[in-house]
């Protein structure tokens, strides 16, 4: 059975157990990259509590399979991974992973930094922190619009 592309969850998940699932008896794996975003206690310089993440189930998995697609014409990668956690979480726990498996690690590198920038502007998620002078929305930085844009793709959020 093929493990899918792309699964948005509200439980954690185990790095290893998704590198392993990718890589599985595919002799021609000689890299893997990964990258694995985290639940931080600070944003724009106040504490955070939790934050709670949304999306619409159906839309988000179509929009990240489109942008591996694209990963897969751009780079010369055998299989991608992401998985997005959902629902609320506490600083610490994980929140994104990507991974990309290539021949060499250029490939996968620039892919998964490549998806990762994608997943920070424009994958459908909506992101709501909790802070001590209470709740508030978080938008993509111009930072990550930047990022996106190296690739050639402009924010739609801009």
């Amino acid at each position: 059975m093929n493990t899918p592309r792309v699964s948005i969850q509200t439980g954690d998940f185990d790095l290893g157990a998704e590198v392993a699932a990718l890589r599985r008896q595919d002799a021609r794996v000689g890299a893997v990259c990964t990258f694995v975003g985290t639940v931080r206690d600070r944003n724009d310089g106040q504490s955070v509590s939790t934050m709670e993440l949304e999306h619409y189930p159906g839309m988000t998995e179509k929009a990240i399979e489109a942008m591996i697609d694209e990963a897969q014409r751009r780079f010369d990668i055998f299989g991608a991974r992401v998985v997005h956690r959902v629902g609320l979480l506490q600083p610490l726990d994980q929140i994104v992973l990507v991974a990309v498996t290539s021949a060499h690690r250029g490939d996968s590198f620039q892919a998964c930094e490549f998806l990762m920038d994608y997943l920070k502007t424009q994958a459908p998620f909506w992101k709501k922190e909790q802070t001590p002078e209470g709740a508030r929305w978080v938008d993509a930085r111009v930072s990550d619009d930047a990022a996106l844009a190296k690739w050639g793709i402009q924010a739609s959020n801009a």
